[in-house]
Order: structure tokens, then C-alpha cells, then sequence
């Protein structure tokens, strides 16, 4: 059926065809029938799957990125469609309109998209009232953190404070993204000094939620794939030093280093999909190796296939996530890559998943 309906959507705009489907979406969260329908349908149930990461329990590691669900509206449906866990934002304090359209471009020879949407997003407060009006799914959901455009990098950690102290009962774990290359100047934010500070404030945050809500909840670092070897480590090191519960790697890439499409190609903005899975695998290696294995990492970059999954899982991701995978392939790709991870983790001896972390890399 997807292929049918790809066709009717990659005629449309992208940005109106990713519209045409939030509306949908929000048809089926009313239609609680047809959703549990669904899940039913694409849901893999297998105890190899489930895993406890940062104190949070997965029934399966393939979750949803950030940037499909923007303003956390439509979560719950997300939910039925076989996903482990949904990655909702990036949410700003304020509501702010992003970049100027057309800010969205498919490259199909590539399987691959740009994007320059630049955190549009309703603000927290908005996100606040769909997570107090709309049912609670079953499996995690994560929080992800921006800064709006107008906010001096001086005063950043302030917003990611506002987010934090906001939307803190709300998420399952938060995500500090300073890694996307759509709002200009944030990814100076991954400089030293400037990510020590940034860290160290929303921490002590973090404590104080924690004194007044009695809850701990995870703080995961969201990083570039065209730092250089030595920024990657040094950031590391911060993380290590300042207790941050884990890190993603990978967010979009600047590069444009082999594609075949001629006519997007040029446009600015992050680069996702297919020419970001090697990158984005052995940015994970490294942080598995260099951290010995002792951080957990969160892997997202062209995953379309269990096979891709199962890279970065044995490259040291304990989750994965998708988007761009989906978008090409359709929601079906969740309960396929589930499926294949079920048959490799059995061809491989490995009882879990969580057995399977890692396994590529010399620590």
C-alpha cells in the first residue's frame, strides 16, 4: 500500500506531504480502534528485543528521531506504529516559525533528505497542554531540547533550563541538541568552554528537578557527524566529566560528498539518510571505544534495513532511530528492521539484544 501512497506524497512538497501526514495521524489518535488495529498489526513482541537503558525500560531499541513530531501532538499514534520509543521536538521556550520555505528537499537517487527547518516548533508551553490532553503511550518518550534563533549563545543555557524545568514530568529521557546546523551559531555550543558551562547549568537544573519531583530523568547529548577526531574526544571527555547520562550520534551532516542528485544537492541545510550511515556508525564506534563501553549511546543515521540497525548496535548503539528510513520506505520499515533484528540476534547466539552492543568494537 505505501508504495501507492508514495507516489500520491513525494508529488507533493515535502513540507505539505510531512503536513498532510501529522493530520492524518491526528485522525488516527481519535480512531482508537483502527490504532490499536495497527499496532497490532506492526507491534514485534520478543523478549530478545526489550532492553533497560539508562534505567528505562525499551520493549524494542528501534525508536522514532526527533523532527517528526515537532510540537508533540502526535506521539500517541506514533506509538501504535511499532516503535520502541518517539523522540518528540526539538521544543524551543518560545514558539518561533523557522527558516523561510521551501526549507525541505528530497534526494531519491541518494535516499536521503535536506532539511533547513530551523526548530519550528509551538514553544514548550504548547507541548505542556498536548502532554496533559493526549493519552500516555506504553513506551518511552523522549524530550528534545533547542534554543530559540533570537537567544545569544551566552544566554543558551537558560532556554535548555526553561525546557528542562518545564516539560520535566513529562519526557522519559531529555535530549540537549546543539548539533544541528539549522540555527546559526548553535553548533559553536560543541566548543569546550562553551559545552562545559552549558552542561554544568542544565545538570544542577536536573538536581533541583530532582529534589522537587523525586525522579531522575536521563540527559542525553546530541552530537555532529562532521566534528573532527579530536573535537569528538574532547567532547567526550566533557561528557564524561560532567556525568551526562548518554549521548546520539549521530544529528545531520554540512558534507554533500557523493551524492548523485544534481538538482537539491546544493541547497544548505543538514544532510539525512542513506549518505550518512557509515559516518554516523563510526562516530559510534569511536564513542563506544573511547568511553570503553561505559556510555550509552543512542544511533541514528540512514538506517533503512535491520541489517543497518544491527551495524550500529554492534558498533556500541544501545538504541537506534529512524526517519529518513521511513519516509522512503514507509512505517512498515519499523516492524521489518524488528523483525530481521529477531533473526540476527538468533543466527548471532545472542539471547538479547543488549548481548549484542558492542560486539565489533576492541575496548
Amino acid at each position: 500500500m505505501y508504495p501507492i501512497m508514495k507516489k500520491v506524497l513525494f508529488r507533493m512538497d515535502p513540507e505539505v506531504a510531512h503536513e498532510w501526514t501529522v493530520r492524518s495521524l491526528q485522525t488516527l489518535q481519535r480512531m482508537s480502534y483502527l490504532a490499536k488495529t495497527i499496532q497490532q498489526k506492526w507491534e514485534v513482541k520478543h523478549p530478545s528485543l526489550s532492553s533497560q537503558v539508562v534505567g528505562v525500560s525499551f520493549p524494542n531499541p528501534v525508536g522514532l528521531a526527533a523532527g517528526f513530531d515537532k510540537h508533540a501532538n502526535v506521539y500517541p499514534a506514533l506509538a501504535h506504529l511499532g516503535f520502541g520509543f518517539v523522540e518528540v521536538g526539538t521544543l524551543t521556550p518560545r514558539p518561533q516559525s523557522g527558516n523561510d520555505r521551501p526549507r525541505l528537499f528530497r534526494l531519491p537517487e541518494d535516499q536521503a533528505i535536506i532539511n533547513r527547518m530551523g526548530f519550528n516548533n509551538h514553544g514548550v508551553e504548547d507541548a505542556v497542554r498536548s502532554f496533559q490532553t493526549l493519552s500516555r503511550p506504553t513506551i518511552p518518550i523522549g524530550i528534545n531540547l533547542g534554543k530559540n534563533k533570537n537567544t545569544p549563545n551566552e544566554q543558551a543555557s537558560q532556554d535548555y533550563i526553561i525546557g528542562l524545568q518545564t516539560l520535566y514530568l513529562y519526557g522519559d529521557y531529555f535530549v540537549i541538541n546543539i548539533s544541528s546546523p539549522n540555527t546559526q551559531g548553535l553548533r559553536d555550543l560543541q566548543e569546550a568552554n562553551a559545552l562545559k558551562k552549558l552542561l554544568t547549568d542544565i545538570l544542577q537544573t536536573r538536581d533541583h528537578c530532582i529534589q522537587s519531583h523525586q525522579v531522575k530523568k536521563p540527559i542525553f547529548l546530541k552530537i555532529a557527524p562532521d566534528l573532527t577526531e579530536e573535537q569528538l574526544t574532547e567532547i567526550i571527555e566533557i561528557v564524561l566529566h560532567t556525568n551526562i547520562d548518554g549521548m546520539i550520534a549521530t544529528n545531520t551532516t554540512l558534507s554533500r560528498e557523493g551524492l548523485q542528485n544534481q538538482v537539491s544537492s546544493h541547497e544548505t541545510g543538514g544532510l539525512s539518510g542513506r549518505p550518512l550511515t557509515s559516518r554516523s556508525t563510526e562516530w559510534i564506534s569511536q564513542i563506544y571505544r573511547i568511553t570503553q563501553g561505559k556510555l550509552p549511546i543512542i544511533g541514528v543515521g540512514g538506517i533503512f534495513t535491520a541489517e543497518d540497525a544491527y551495524a550500529k548496535i554492534r558498533a556500541g548503539a544501545s538504541l537506534v532511530q529512524i526517519y529518513t528510513g521511513m519516509i522512503y520506505q514507509g512505517p512498515a520499515v519499523v516492524k521489518q528492521i524488528n523483525q530481521g533484528l529477531v533473526q540476527l540476534l538468533e543466527r548471532d547466539g545472542f539471547p538479547s539484544v543488549e548481548d549484542a552492543v558492542g560486539v565489533d568494537v576492541s575496548i
